[in-house]
């Protein structure tokens, strides 16, 4: 199961109270104040892991608490600090407070640790108050509280290229002939109900992500169809290609398919409709309207558009469309 978006609680370990006590020992008349200071709370932190690539284990685990610190004892023995605990999220994951709606932080990369909740500091004990004029304090103090908050996370997937298009338009078949990703593929719509991420690998051994997007339909950012929930996960990709049915099986216009699609882009973000963007002809291979083609043909030259044909059950434009991806993504990185 795919989960994107999680709401929980993190509780930082409260910080031990200090002692009061004072020594008493056999032979020894003025023992003086020996109570131990508190022991520090514990922290909460989460950590970026490429080994989770959804929320879904924080839906049933939302509440994370640290230990508290332990109470100061006599004979100046302070008291253990709270054992801290760590929440592992997938890379990609956007931390709100859910309170502020303030950003946190995003972890772009594994490894990245983030203490969200810091442990309450341990209370003085009374030795700590002993002076040359104050020689019997019973002042003390009680541990402080660890912070509290109600965190929202928000994954948003890691990709360098994002496929957008119609359902059915041939996406999840096309990431699985350029990659290792393995979607589930079907005459009907909605077939695709979660992202799906595959790595191409050139032959020059660099690679890219691609990001297969469930399909977009007319009014998906009023919430139709599967909506626009899904359009976040390719906020960060550097390209877009863009999926157009030319075979006519689906009944559409191809050309008002790409407006229609665009549209929904700039509705959710308006840089989103600004990014670079491959215009590719899929199902070549059943297109029985030239006509079709024609007209998107003439729609890719008025907007400056590569426009590739394919066919991802023949094979045909894969490779051309493959090198296109890779050539816009490694020269921008170059520059």
């Amino acid at each position: 199961m795919f989960i994107d978006e999680a709401r929980i609680l993190v509780k930082a370990g409260d910080g031990g109270n200090g002692c009061l006590a004072f020594r008493r020992e056999k032979y020894v008349p003025r023992g003086g104040p020996s109570g131990g200071d508190g022991g520090r709370g514990g922290d909460v932190a989460l950590v970026a892991s490429n080994h989770y690539n959804t929320l879904l284990h924080f839906r049933f685990n939302p509440e994370h608490k640290a230990e508290r610190g332990r109470h100061g004892e006599g004979s100046n023995r302070t008291g253990r600090d709270g054992a801290s605990i760590e929440a592992p999220v997938p890379v990609g994951t956007v931390v709100y407070d859910d309170a502020t709606g303030e950003l946190l932080h995003d972890f772009t990369r594994a490894g990245d640790r983030l203490v969200v909740a810091a442990g309450g500091r341990g209370g003085r004990g009374n030795a700590r108050f002993a002076t040359s004029t104050h020689q019997t304090p019973t002042e003390h103090e009680p541990g402080r509280p660890g912070e509290e908050k109600r965190l929202r996370l928000q994954l948003k997937l890691l990709a360098d290229v994002g496929l957008v298009g119609f359902p059915n338009a041939g996406k999840s078949t096309l990431i699985s002939r350029i990659s290792a990703a393995r979607p589930k593929i079907a005459d009907y719509p909605f077939t695709t109900l979660e992202p799906h991420l595959g790595v191409v690998r050139m032959e020059d051994d660099r690679t890219f992500v691609v990001a297969d997007i469930p399909g977009l339909i007319e009014g998906a950012h009023e919430g139709h169809g599967l909506g626009d929930r899904f359009l976040k996960h390719i906020e960060r990709t550097k390209l877009l290609v863009h999926l157009v049915d030319v075979s006519g099986a689906s009944g559409r216009d191809p050309v008002n398919d790409f407006h229609v699609i665009l549209r929904e882009l700039a509705a959710f973000q308006e840089e989103m409709a600004e990014k670079p963007m491959l215009l590719a002809a899929s199902k070549i291979d059943v297109a029985q309207d030239e006509e079709r083609i024609g007209a998107l043909e003439r729609l890719a030259e008025e907007r400056d558009l590569p426009l590739i044909r394919i066919s991802s059950v023949t094979g045909e434009g894969i490779d051309q469309l493959r090198y296109a991806m890779a050539e816009r993504l490694f020269a921008a990185a170059s520059s």
